[in-house]
């Protein structure tokens, strides 16, 4: 069974309809939906905005289902890369953007883990038509290019950021799960008015764009 977590009702709502044989089980505080995609069984749920509900479902997943690996999935702003609006980025290693220990780590470096925390690309190359590179996760929306601007001093090849990735990464990786992240890009900071791209992001976007899952597991 693949785990596949969003953040957000309105990805699960463009996540579901790609589910065959859909049942829903009610666990605690989250909701499960199993199924299958492609050839591959799968378990979806919500997580909620932020690093604290990310970990929290990643390690109910875990617990619940054992799953084989786990996906992070759902929208990502644009870090002035290669990445725009509507492309799709998959995650070669994730790194924090709002994290430092103190003296003798790195800046974005969780204790007891790799600055870069694993990701896994299964088997996709750009040739896909996807970019791969570096995703960078913090608890606050980057809106600003100030912002970015921030992010790329620290880690300049950054693709893309979010506000899940990261933790769910570090769940898995303590819980020695593979990762993986598929995100795509409904906003870049300073390029025009970003809070207005991310608004009509989920009008404009095409619901084939979250078919890049299905393609992903059915290649995996």
């Amino acid at each position: 069974m693949i785990g596949i977590i969003v953040a957000m009702d309105k990805e699960l709502e463009l996540l579901l309809p790609l589910i065959d044989g859909l049942s829903e089980i009610a666990a605690g505080r989250f909701k499960f939906y199993c199924g299958g995609i492609g050839s591959r069984e799968v378990v979806v749920m919500k997580c909620g905005i932020g690093k604290v509900n990310a970990a929290l479902a990643t390690q109910a997943m875990i617990d619940r289902f054992g799953p084989e690996f786990i996906m992070s999935t759902g929208v990502a702003g644009g870090a002035g890369g290669r990445a725009g609006i509507l492309d799709v980025v998959v995650a070669d290693r994730v790194v924090y953007g709002d994290v430092w220990c103190g003296p003798g780590t790195a800046w974005g470096e969780a204790a007891g883990c790799p600055l870069y925390l694993p990701a896994v690309t299964l088997g996709v190359s750009e040739s896909d038509g996807v970019k791969i590179g570096l995703i960078c996760s913090s608890d606050r929306f980057i809106s600003t290019v100030e912002d970015v601007d921030f992010l790329r001093g620290n880690f300049p090849e950054v693709m893309a950021v979010d506000m899940e990735s990261g933790a769910i990464a570090q769940t898995c990786y303590l819980a020695d799960v593979p990762f993986a992240s598929i995100r795509v890009v409904s906003d870049t900071p300073g390029a025009g008015d970003n809070i207005a791209q991310y608004d009509n992001f989920w009008s404009d976007a095409p619901k084939a764009t979250f078919n890049i899952v299905k393609k992903v597991l059915e290649m995996s």
